[in-house]
């Protein structure tokens, strides 16, 4: 089930620029609601509430309930404008959910036990490919997060989708493969030793060869004449 948050918002009256900015003066955050084959509503929201979603992992697939003017609408939050100086959010757009009817969101994975994984423990290097991954997903079961489980993992050792705890019946946008998530890559060190080991090998071989190529071949002598 998902994971619904009840934000508070005002009905705002008037659309435009100068609408939205006599908003932000009055301390509030312009935002609207679309989808779902019905009008825009427009609301204002406040800051604080707006500003502690964004904080919290996961904001862009978590479900929220807008109470405003006596009812309630679901919503995802689809797009947030900040300012350019102070990042205060200016807008916030929120795409309506409609019920048993299919969404497009990004759910963030969390790697779990990566003090089990004998290669990471090893010196090895998480390779995150993806922190996130888009997903199609009945808005009433959408997860807060996906779980990599790095347990036993070793050097090159790979995640990949169906390795994913909480995907099951949940159906990626890459629906083509069975995409990586995160490798366990060696250190450095072991990949610059292995080569170092290598590279005397591969001199002596070619020493003999670029010898025998740059040794001057022998002058023919000279046939003695008659005097």
């Amino acid at each position: 089930m998902a994971n619904i948050v009840t934000m508070t918002a005002e009905a705002r009256a008037r659309s435009g620029k100068g609408a939205a900015r006599a908003t932000r003066r009055a301390g509030l955050v312009p935002a609207v609601i679309y989808g779902a084959h019905q009008a825009p509503a427009l609301i204002a929201l406040e800051p604080r509430a707006v500003l502690r979603e964004l904080h919290r992992p996961g904001w862009q697939s978590r479900v929220y309930e807008i109470a405003v003017g006596g009812g309630a609408e679901r919503a995802l939050i689809r797009d947030v404008q900040f300012h350019p100086v102070s990042d205060a959010p200016e807008h916030v757009d929120f795409q309506r959910l409609a019920p048993g009817e299919r969404i497009r969101v990004t759910v963030p994975v969390h790697f779990d036990n990566e003090g089990l994984s004998s290669g990471l423990k090893r010196g090895g290097v998480l390779n995150v490919v993806r922190h996130a991954v888009e997903v199609l997903c009945d808005p009433d079961h959408i997860p807060d997060q996906f779980v990599a489980d790095l347990a036993g993992l070793d050097f090159n050792d790979t995640v990949r989708w169906h390795d994913l705890k909480g995907s099951e019946g949940i159906r990626p946008v890459i629906a083509d493969r069975d995409f990586v998530i995160a490798t366990v890559a060696p250190p450095t060190k072991i990949t610059e030793a292995q080569a170092a080991e290598g590279a005397p090998a591969a001199a002596a071989t070619a020493a003999p060869a670029a010898a025998a190529k740059a040794a001057p071949a022998k002058a023919a002598a000279p046939a003695k004449g008659k005097k």
